[in-house]
């Protein structure tokens, strides 16, 4: 089975993309076939850090594997040794551009191999997902429920729409770099181009930053959003709210929202799945000669019918009366264990009574022996 890609960089599902991309930058340095030579366990390291990281560091790649699993990315990512180079690099595609990016990301530099130049980064980033942790009721778990919630979110400035700058005036180039965005020199046989120190990498600088938001493009505002919860969820589920995260920066896509469930514990039933499970206690008699019972559900009151010649620990299924399957139809059961109580305080005329049924229903207290089947069914049990 192959490992879960959040997993194997060591992040939450909720890591934002520069989380993301320096735990990958550590385990690629950690696990970089050239520092590891001849360390086959090393180089499969490399491979799975460097696809799980080709994977979550895509917006879109990432959001399919976040709903459907590897099989929304289709399996491993593409690619395979990075021909030409010692050692490989798993999940890309092995040209000069590549390595140049994959360098970029592990050391901080650009490498120009063969002509290769370094790009230009854009401006624009990608919001922060947020997390909210949401307890229910059990009850709401089962028939679901709305709620309001507050979220404490980075929003676009609405006084420069998220551009930073102020009255809609334009960044202008940087000086430093003159818009490559990289600053460049010679170190031997390389050209090594490193992030421009003054733009950041965008190539372009606020002259005139937005008095509000001070030239970040977001402000921290409260958020209301409405929560529906659908019916038959359980412990840790999370609903996904798309681009309801942070803004992004510099107008670029938002972050999501993950709304992570805790059900409380409820004090008569237990859930196995979409089964709900009770003990009803029962008294000798009722247990003897049979019954029809009166007992709570979720749903309200329910008649269970207790046989003849019941046993403490007999277990009775009402169909349907369990929780809704999640988003389908139908319900699962409520399982009833009823469980015969033993009288522990009893009165002249009782004792007297049970004295004669006693004596007219004697059983052997002698120990039984297992039969033949009854050992067979131990020896495969």
């Amino acid at each position: 089975m192959k490992a879960d890609y959040y997993e194997v960089l060591s992040v939450t599902r909720t890591a934002s993309d520069s989380e993301i991309k320096t735990a990958y930058r550590k385990l690629a340095m950690q696990y970089h076939p050239d520092r590891n030579p001849g360390d086959h366990t090393a180089e499969e390291k490399f491979k799975e850090c460097s696809e799980a990281y080709a994977v979550l560091s895509d917006p879109q790649k990432r959001a399919a594997y976040d709903r459907y699993g590897h099989a929304g990315v289709g399996g491993p990512a593409s690619g395979g040794a990075g021909g030409g180079f010692p050692g490989g690099f798993g999940g890309f595609s092995g040209n000069p551009q590549d390595l140049g990016d994959i360098f970029g990301d592990i050391f901080g530099e650009m490498f120009n191999m063969g002509g290769a130049g370094g790009r230009r980064q854009s401006r624009q980033q990608r919001g922060r997902d947020l997390r909210y942790d949401m307890t229910l009721e059990f009850e709401e778990s089962v028939f679901g429920m709305e709620r309001e919630i507050k979220v404490k979110r980075a929003e676009a400035c609405t006084d420069c729409r998220g551009t930073g700058s102020a009255n809609g005036k334009q960044p202008q180039t940087c000086s430093q770099c003159r818009g490559a965005g990289q600053v460049r020199f010679q170190q031997g046989f390389f050209s090594v181009a490193k992030t421009c120190p003054k733009c950041e990498g965008s190539g372009v600088q606020i002259t005139d930053p937005c008095p509000v938001c001070r030239g970040e493009s977001r402000v921290q505002r409260e958020h209301t959003l409405n929560v529906k919860v659908p019916a038959g969820v359980e412990d840790g589920t999370r609903i996904r709210y798309q681009g309801e995260g942070e803004a992004g920066k510099f107008e670029g896509p938002a972050g999501d929202l993950y709304v992570v469930l805790a059900v409380k514990p409820h004090k008569v039933f237990t859930r196995d799945g979409d089964d709900l499970h009770c003990v009803v206690p029962i008294s000798y008699t009722q247990a003897a000669l049979g019954d029809e019972l009166e007992i709570a559900t979720l749903e309200g009151p329910a008649v269970l019918k207790v046989p003849d010649g019941t046993q403490s620990g007999k277990t009775f299924k009402l169909r349907g009366k369990g929780v809704p399957h999640l988003n389908s139809n139908g319900k699962g059961d409520l399982v009833v264990e009823v469980r015969v109580q033993t009288p522990t305080k009893l009165n002249k005329q009782q004792r007297d009574l049970l004295r004669q049924l006693g004596e007219l229903s004697s059983v052997e207290n002698t120990p039984q022996s297992h039969g033949i089947m009854d050992r067979v069914k131990e020896m495969f049990s």
